[in-house]
């Protein structure tokens, strides 16, 4: 390939270690690019093929750290159809013993905080310390549409040039298990392919933020000078999920005073780990101020403390139990609503509801009844990818 038919976001590397390449369209972009064949009939433009991955190839892939094949696996993970949960489950389960090395950081604050900007500051300077890096951006499913905009890579764009980044952007629904299963999944496959820190971004105020901090070792939460008030609503909320607050944007006179005040805050709540006593601290994503003395002073400590004592480990313990039963609660829910007696009664018990004609209590103990009338075993319900929604 040329040097004049390259962009300026193009690294000037042109092998396997960066996963973007220049699609065909652009003379000789093709040359190079693994896993694709060229269609040697064709006398205009050829199609470009990818070649189809198996489960030892996916599991080979992402061993080898191919970030390709590693982002192709975690498009399996994230598929909601049957063949390929199926297959999903398969490469997780052979990667499984290659997983649980690495720390597992939570990361979440509100909208306008300063997350992204935090996290490529702090991502950038572990990948230049050596560190794998990788980045799990949660981002919000729209309701209506069902879409995510996947934007987060574009707000990160120093640390996605890294050689030793990750950054991947991930619908937070879409499907029951969405954000539990998926997330939980795709953390599992970027500790296989040799990611030593893993960084999850939530997407700010709401249910996801129990959801992360039921995932990782150490959650920590972004706050901005001068929103105490702002942050009411949430600080009963999140402040007790949290290993260590950090003050961002940090104004230094204004950062200080905030500091003191969720320092205040913080002796009235449990600390979130046991032995450990949460703190607040102050930082710029910006200048890069305080990023790295928070990782070695707070983050470090903590996960070599956590290891040491043993609370890690029970705490992972209990997370994959709570991962399992959460499943299972979101399964029966499933088979629930595509029970055949439900669909055939659940409009004109709605209707009852609506109307007045029947309390809801009355309605739920109706819908239990009838769902209770036949035997699970003798359901006709596709089970093969209980988290597809038909």
């Amino acid at each position: 390939m040329t040097k004049t038919y390259k962009p300026d976001w193009v690294p000037q590397q042109d092998d396997d270690k960066f996963a973007c390449r220049v699609m065909y369209g652009v003379k000789g972009g093709h040359e190079g690019m693994p896993n694709i064949t060229i269609d040697p009939e064709r006398k205009s433009a050829p199609v470009i093929k990818r070649k189809r991955l198996d489960v030892d190839d996916y599991v080979d892939g992402v061993l080898k750290g191919d970030r390709m094949v590693l982002s192709r696996a975690i498009t399996l993970v994230e598929s909601n159809a049957a063949a390929h949960f199926n297959m999903a489950q398969q490469v997780i389960q052979k990667l499984l013993p290659y997983t649980g090395k690495s720390s597992r950081i939570g990361i979440t604050g509100v909208p306008g905080a300063g997350k992204s900007t935090f996290i490529e500051a702090l991502g950038t300077n572990l990948c230049r310390a050596g560190h794998k890096v990788a980045v799990l951006a949660v981002d919000p499913s729209s309701t209506v549409t069902k879409g995510s905009i996947l934007g987060d890579k574009t707000r990160m764009e120093q640390l996605s040039r890294e050689e030793n980044a990750f950054v991947r952007p991930s619908p937070s629904g879409g499907t029951l298990g969405g954000l539990t299963r998926k997330s939980r999944e795709t953390l599992l496959l970027c500790e296989a392919a040799g990611y030593d820190t893993i960084l999850v971004e939530t997407v700010g105020v709401g249910q996801s933020e129990t959801t992360v901090r039921s995932m990782v070792d150490f959650f920590l939460l972004v706050v901005l000078t001068g929103a105490g008030d702002e942050l009411q609503g949430m600080k009963k909320g999140v402040m007790e999920l949290a290993d260590a607050i950090v003050v961002n944007k940090a104004n230094k006179q204004r950062a200080f005073v905030t500091r003191a005040e969720y320092e205040r805050i913080l002796q009235f709540l449990r600390p979130a780990t046991e032995n450990w006593l949460t703190k607040a601290y102050t930082c710029s994503a910006f200048t890069g101020a305080g990023i790295m003395e928070l990782w070695h002073d707070v983050v470090e400590v903590f996960m070599q403390q956590g290891r040491g004592n043993g609370v890690l480990t029970e705490r992972r313990k209990q997370q994959t139990l709570s991962w399992v039963y959460t499943m299972v609660e979101e399964h029966l829910r499933n088979l629930f609503y595509r029970a055949p007696e439900i669909v055939a009664c659940k409009g004109s018990i709605e209707e009852a509801v609506v109307e007045g004609r029947l309390t809801a209590t009355l309605a739920v103990q109706e819908l239990i009844g009838k769902f209770s009338q036949t035997s699970l075993s003798g359901r006709n319900v596709d089970a093969s990818s209980p988290f597809e929604i038909k």
